[in-house]
């Protein structure tokens, strides 16, 4: 019987073309809405919480800059020649003035050590007559006062009185002339001190510049030392460098701190450093001074600070970038939130609570905060679970009415929470 049902059906279709395709299109847009009406999505929120809990935050400032000085001081040459004598070896102990080498000159090395001894002698006798003005001077201010003293205070002279105004004259004059030839006697030893020092540095004999270890010797007995010749140089020739000194000092950096940073810096806090020559090893250190006058380049005004580091390392040189943070402020057991569940709005500070799936913004009062935690100090209590993200997403539901009757169902899943730690 059902065999003869679609026989005949068949046959009325063939019949009925127009009637068939109506029926077609009628029964497809039945499953369009009926399905829509069915399977409807609708957008439900998903939150990301941290808890508030106990911890530590620490407060840093950072800060980029150079170091100012190293642990490798470099012993440099002006002479040439060939080192007839070297007295030390690499990781010996040397004092500032010790012996490191001599060097058997060449001629124009001689000629040059001839022209420095002479300035250092000129420079001698300059000081030396500069003394010996000084004692004159010396006696010449005596004399005016001891006179004026004699003369105007003794015999009570009135200030308008012509020998007081005279002999007080004469004594500021000659009080003058003593404290200019001071002056001028401190010009005299930095210039014998220059002088001996370009003496020194052309000298046959290679010193130590300071007190350390000395390394990196690039010289032996019967070696040439040659050195080239620049403008800039006072004896017109560049140092050669032949070994370094390793300072028993620590290694300073200097960094720049910018107007809001530089008043919550202290001498004596404690900073961590990165060197750009040394990418994987953090340095410890301490603000040794800050200069609170600071510069002003290109309308950027900054305050340069010294860090002391507690230990360097080895090749450790002048100008190398360096990177700071700066520990300005640490508090111990006090309620933390990361950073990213703090909101302004109007100028309060709020944070987003969640309970009982229900989200709302509570006022709190802030204290210090790290990179990623804030210190809460009044508004939320231990435990309590804030938002510190929103996303969204999609659950398909049945619609309240259907045009295929039937009761509603849910076929995803309703409002979902996660709950991270407290680093959100």
């Amino acid at each position: 019987m059902l065999i003869n049902f679609f026989k005949k059906l068949s046959s009325f279709l063939l019949r009925h073309k127009i009637l068939a395709l109506l029926l077609i299109v009628v029964l497809a847009v039945a499953i369009y809405f009926g399905r829509k009406a069915i399977f409807t999505t609708t957008t439900q929120p998903e939150y990301q919480t941290a808890t508030v809990t106990k911890g530590t935050v620490v407060q840093t400032v950072s800060a980029s800059g150079s170091v100012v000085t190293s642990k490798d001081l470099p012993v440099t040459t002006e002479a040439s020649g060939v080192v007839s004598q070297v007295l030390v070896k690499d990781g010996d102990q040397v004092t500032q003035g010790q012996t490191i080498a001599q060097i058997q000159p060449d001629s124009t090395t001689q000629q040059k050590q001839a022209a420095a001894w002479s300035s250092y002698l000129q420079a001698q006798n300059s000081l030396n007559s500069a003394n010996a003005s000084l004692n004159t001077l010396q006696n010449t201010l005596f004399t005016a006062n001891q006179k004026f003293i004699n003369d105007a205070v003794a015999r009570d002279l009135d200030t308008t009185d012509p020998t007081y105004i005279e002999e007080n004259a004469t004594w500021l004059a000659a009080e003058a002339n003593y404290k200019n030839q001071q002056i001028v006697i401190e010009q005299a030893k930095t210039n014998l001190t220059s002088a001996w020092m370009s003496y020194q540095q052309i000298s046959s004999t290679i010193t130590a510049p300071a007190s350390g270890v000395i390394n990196d010797l690039t010289i032996t007995p019967g070696a040439l030392v040659t050195t080239s010749t620049s403008s800039n140089s006072s004896s017109g020739s560049i140092p050669t460098k032949i070994g370094s000194v390793t300072l028993q000092g620590p290694v300073q950096v200097q960094v720049d701190l910018s107007e809001i940073d530089a008043p919550n810096v202290k001498i004596g806090q404690k900073a961590t450093l990165t060197l750009d020559a040394f990418p994987d090893k953090t340095f410890t250190g301490k603000i040794a001074s800050i200069d609170t006058t600071g510069s002003v380049s290109s309308g950027v005004t900054t305050y340069p600070a010294i860090i002391t580091l507690d230990d360097g390392a080895d090749n450790i040189y002048p100008n190398m970038s360096a990177s700071a943070n700066i520990i300005t402020d640490v508090k111990n057991n006090v309620l933390i939130v990361p950073n990213s569940a703090i909101v302004t709005n109007n100028n309060q500070t709020q944070v987003r609570v969640l309970q009982n799936g229900q989200v709302s913004l509570v006022d709190v009062q802030t204290g210090i905060a790290s990179d990623s935690e804030t210190e809460i100090t009044s508004g939320l209590s231990e435990g309590q679970a804030v938002v510190v993200g929103a996303l969204t997403t999609g659950t398909t539901t049945s619609s309240s009415t259907s045009i295929f009757g039937g009761s509603n169902r849910t076929f995803g899943g309703g409002e979902r929470v996660i709950v991270g730690g407290r680093g959100g």
